[in-house]
């Protein structure tokens, strides 16, 4: 279980709320237990509401090739979590910036995907966030603008989707830990359902002017078919510590 640190007591507040996420919906976010139907689930149906099959800091274990600049950028992060955890974390999503991609895979609150025949569209509970992975297209436009989330394009091979994502800002991190990255990021994930109750995304994270090569993660999302998202609003908790001060 990662501890987060305290820091300022609105930050603290944050950090709480996010730790807490899994036992809040194991409490009261449940409705009556659903009764599965017996009907065969498509490989390629994706649908349904996932959770992180435990916390994670990061994607790997294996810890990435930096370049010196990044080196150095990550030195000076302050994350609130793992074995650097600061006792004043400066982590950008305490200020309620968006977690960008690939890091809102991480952020320990369930996605709901939802699947049309041209786009996987991804609802997270946390703030709200949506994320549009198109499969109506092959290629990223051009001069896309850098933007939080991307642009992601997928198509299937076999059973898998596989995402591709560039025209990521450099605002945000990679994991929670503070790996940073440029705007030159490309991440690719290859999203498959191991089973019925289990997600699979097996991430390529490439950005040549951050790290000497490409680096490779895994997350694992168990099916929460009694779950619905909640409403959470960063924002909310903030202001609403501070302004008890």
């Amino acid at each position: 279980m990662i501890r987060w640190m305290r820091g300022t007591s609105a930050s603290a507040t944050l950090m709480a709320v996010l730790t807490l996420a899994m036992v809040i919906h194991a409490q009261s976010s449940r409705t009556p237990k659903l009764t599965r139907t017996q009907v065969a689930i498509s490989s390629r149906d994706l649908s349904g509401i996932w959770m992180e099959r435990q916390e994670a800091v990061t994607f790997s274990a294996q810890e990435p090739a930096l370049l010196p600049w990044a080196v150095a950028k990550y030195k000076a992060a302050k994350p609130g979590y793992g074995p650097r955890a600061a006792p004043d974390p400066q982590d950008p999503i305490l200020s309620c910036l968006p977690p960008g991609v690939p890091r809102i895979m991480l952020i320990p609150f369930p996605i709901q995907i939802v699947q049309t025949p041209g786009e996987v569209i991804m609802l997270f509970e946390y703030d709200h966030y949506v994320r549009h992975i198109s499969l109506d297209r092959r290629e990223h436009p051009r001069n896309l603008d850098f933007t939080w989330m991307g642009d992601s394009i997928g198509h299937w091979e076999g059973d898998t989707l596989v995402v591709d994502t560039a025209g990521l800002n450099d605002k945000t991190w990679l994991d929670q830990v503070g790996h940073p990255h440029s705007d030159s990021l490309h991440v690719v994930e290859r999203i498959r359902r191991v089973n019925r109750d289990t997600l699979q995304d097996d991430l390529t994270i490439d950005d040549p002017r951050a790290y000497a090569k490409p680096w490779t993660g895994q997350q694992v999302f168990k099916l929460k078919p009694a779950w619905r998202l909640s409403e959470y609003i960063c924002e909310d908790n903030v202001t609403g510590e501070a302004a008890g001060k």
